[in-house]
């Protein structure tokens, strides 16, 4: 018999009203000398026939934007972190905030399995009660090397009297390390709102042999969920009218031990390395600042044009916790230099830095890049090494999932399935690229200390490489507090309660080193 899998739970709680309609409408008023209602589109017969006409039209042709005014807000259950990860934040147009396995401890028993077999099922079962056990027995073990960096940091927070009010902050420290031992298939829950032209998309995307069965549930009951309160919606969608024009290329033969291999000596002993970037950016900025300004070299150098755009003492803007760098038009200029980085982050690591969605990253296809074996392939964050004890346990724990992954896949458990056991801490090897301005704002936020280890290591890495190759740019990329001191804004640390304990803001770059 086989074992089936538990579809996550989508429930939608905000959307627009009437929302095929107001897509008509939008359409018909960009032809219209006033603006067209949604009730216009629908008034009568002869309204409603138009509408069906101009609705199909416009979709044939592929003018959608139409389909981006309405959006749908969901909640989502029972969904698995492999899930978020391979789909629904893989691509820029979306909004998601969900439980965060930094901060809030996993509950053992939740989880995604897919179908398969009962014995093979019951194995499954087995190594996820095992991989929490290994998270919960981490946690403790971690807690004394938590508690040692973290009063190095805040020494007047280990005396004695307030010592104990801090062991909250410390076993979230200690977990989130931990958690790099639970399987990607442990659920999160979410909301997650997109625009309707984007949920065409995913139903589209549902018809690729890369969606997993989970993805394919979930986005089934989420049109199933816009269907009941506007059935007009998706009434014409394309995957329903049409197949797809011709099946893909066939894929190429793979060699994932060769490329694992081949990818990490590129690295060069990085996190993440520059491999790419534009020749004369510096100029480049420079010369977009004046075009903007409406000046000459000779008013504004190439020297103060680039501090223009990015010395918080002349673009107070930076300094703002208010991101509105693609509004202001000086700071525009960022968009025109562009770099590429090679980045190897843990998939707990990069679901995190997925976040950054407009610093797109071409992420792999698990089942064509795992390497199988019986030899864990893992990132280890910091406190783990600091902890030779811990880390000992660790590896032999997830030797013991590498061990149950072969023999699943042994048993004729497909790829797909068996891969739900991989740990956070298996490594995504991609590539990533952004312009300077999104470029900057993520730098800014992930140089501050309170950002997750292996994102503070990779930015890290990247602005020093910047820095060789632009130092004009390179001398400007500071974390938020250094931006904020360069203004003179004050307080310099913008986290409150939360500072890091370390005035990161006078420390020159080559000193930026944490544990925790």
């Amino acid at each position: 018999m086989c074992a089936v899998m538990s579809a996550p739970r989508v429930r939608l709680v905000n959307t627009f009203t009437s929302p095929f309609d107001n897509a008509v409408a939008t359409a018909r008023t960009c032809y219209s000398s006033r603006v067209i209602t949604p009730e216009d589109v629908a008034r009568d017969d002869e309204a409603r026939a138009l509408r069906d006409r101009i609705a199909r039209s416009t979709y044939d042709a592929g003018h959608h934007t139409t389909l981006q005014h309405a959006h749908f807000q969901f909640t989502v259950e029972g969904v698995s972190r492999q899930a978020l990860w391979s789909f629904l934040h893989a691509h820029p147009f979306y909004n998601s905030e969900q439980v965060s396995q930094r901060y809030v401890a996993v509950k053992a028993g939740h989880y995604t399995r897919p179908a398969m077999h009962e014995a093979a099922a019951a194995r499954f079962d087995a190594c996820v009660a095992r991989m929490h056990e290994t998270y919960a027995a981490l946690t403790q073990m971690l807690l004394p090397a938590a508690a040692r960096f973290f009063f190095e940091v805040f020494p007047a927070r280990g005396k004695a009297g307030v010592r104990d009010q801090w062991q909250g902050a410390l076993k979230k420290k200690a977990q989130e390390v931990a958690r790099y031992a639970l399987p990607v298939a442990t659920h999160a829950h979410l909301y997650h709102t997109v625009s309707g032209l984007t949920l065409h998309r995913y139903h589209r995307m549902c018809l690729e042999t890369d969606a997993p069965e989970e993805v394919r549930a979930m986005v089934t009951a989420m049109v199933a969920a816009v269907g009941a309160v506007d059935p007009l919606f998706f009434r014409d969608v394309e995957p329903v009218r049409e197949a797809a024009p011709s099946a893909p290329a066939p894929l190429p033969p793979r060699d994932p031990a060769a490329f694992v291999a081949r990818f990490d000596e590129a690295l060069e002993g990085r996190t993440s390395r520059l491999v790419d970037w534009k020749l004369h950016a510096e100029r480049t900025v420079a010369d977009a600042v004046r075009e903007v300004l409406g000046c000459s070299p000779d008013a504004l150098d190439d020297d103060a044009a680039i501090a223009r755009a990015l010395d918080p003492a002349r673009n107070p803007a930076l300094s703002e916790t208010l991101n509105v760098n693609t509004l202001d038009r000086v700071t525009r200029a960022l968009h025109h230099p562009h770099y590429t980085f090679r980045k190897k982050l843990s998939h707990s690591a990069d679901s995190q830095d997925q976040r950054h969605r407009m610093i797109p990253g071409s992420r792999p296809m698990l089942t064509r890049v795992f390497a199988g074996g019986r030899t864990p392939d893992v990132v280890v964050p910091a406190l783990l090494q600091a902890t030779p004890e811990a880390h000992a346990f660790f590896v032999e724990r997830m030797t013991e999932v590498w061990g149950v992954i072969e023999d699943l896949r042994s048993e004729g458990v497909s790829d797909e399935a068996a891969l739900y056991l991989l740990p956070n801490a298996y490594p995504i090897r991609f590539e990533e690229s952004g312009d300077l301005l999104y470029q900057h704002h993520k730098w800014t936020t992930r140089l501050c200390y309170n950002a997750q280890e292996e994102i503070w290591n990779a930015t890290r890495d990247e602005v020093e490489q910047v820095r060789a190759v632009h130092p004009r740019i390179g001398r400007h990329l500071l974390p938020p507090c250094g931006l904020r001191a360069a203004a003179g804004r004050k307080p310099y640390c913008p986290e409150g309660p939360r500072y890091c304990g370390v005035p990161v803001w006078r420390l020159d770059p080559a000193d930026w080193s944490r544990v925790i």
